[in-house]
């Protein structure tokens, strides 16, 4: 079930009006300090408690949101001559120097310097800011290291099935050259099984046709001297 609404009243009991000032008053105090930041607005609260108890808040400097809101009440928020125009700009430069000074304090505060001037609670306030602001730091830091590990992974996973695909790939070109092997190899074969059949009869044809012949001329014989003579000597008889 959802809170029920309050009356806006007094409230009459005084330990309950003091827990319920406290509640409001850090929760407005909150508020203020919200719009200042998201809004780049200056704002200035002033809260005084049953007891006289005083609480501020200011975005840059309290003497400054005093300082225009008294220049803009008196001036009704009006203009009318260059004088004015020029007396709001000095203002307004004193306000912004008067705001960079206080951004300077602070961020020396925040890097732990010059907090001799400082009470216990301011020190707590200071510390609990930089503890939220380290646990934003740390968060930021664990989802920066959370996107890197997940589009790490995304591509491990894209690399990884691009590897199974080149080995697909490659197991099938180691077939077909196995395959393709295998063919050159009996074709090869083949052509040799021919050659080796004709090859017999081609030769004994071939050395036949041209083989050398070994002919041998036979040389004169000399003549023996004594055949003259006997032709001679018949000769001389027939006559």
């Amino acid at each position: 079930m959802g809170r029920g609404k309050i009356v806006i009243k007094r409230i009459d009991d005084s330990t309950s009006r003091q827990v319920t000032f406290s509640k409001r008053r850090k929760g407005l105090i909150k508020k203020a300090r919200e719009l200042s930041i998201l809004c780049d607005a200056e704002v200035g609260l002033i809260v005084f408690s049953c007891t006289g108890k005083l609480y501020d808040f200011a975005s840059s400097s309290m003497q400054s949101v005093l300082e225009r809101y008294k220049e803009f009440r008196g001036e009704g928020h009006e203009l009318h001559n260059p004088a004015s125009e020029i007396k709001h700009c000095q203002r307004e430069v004193a306000s912004l120097r008067q705001q960079l000074q206080h951004l300077q304090e602070r961020h020396r505060q925040l890097t732990g310097e010059q907090l001799s001037g400082l009470r216990v609670k301011d020190l707590q306030n200071l510390e609990n800011q930089l503890e939220m602001s380290l646990k934003g730091i740390h968060a930021k830091k664990v989802q920066i290291f959370s996107d890197q590990i997940k589009e790490l992974n995304l591509k491990g996973n894209v690399l990884h099935e691009e590897n199974k695909e080149l080995h697909r790939k490659t197991s099938l070109l180691l077939q077909e050259n196995n395959a393709l092997r295998t063919k050159v190899y009996k074709a090869r074969d083949v052509n040799h099984a021919k050659l080796y059949f004709h090859e017999p009869a081609t030769t004994t044809i071939v050395h036949d046709l041209f083989a050398p012949s070994n002919l041998q001329l036979s040389q004169p014989q000399p003549q023996s001297k004594e055949a003259p003579l006997e032709a001679t000597n018949l000769g001389l008889q027939l006559h």
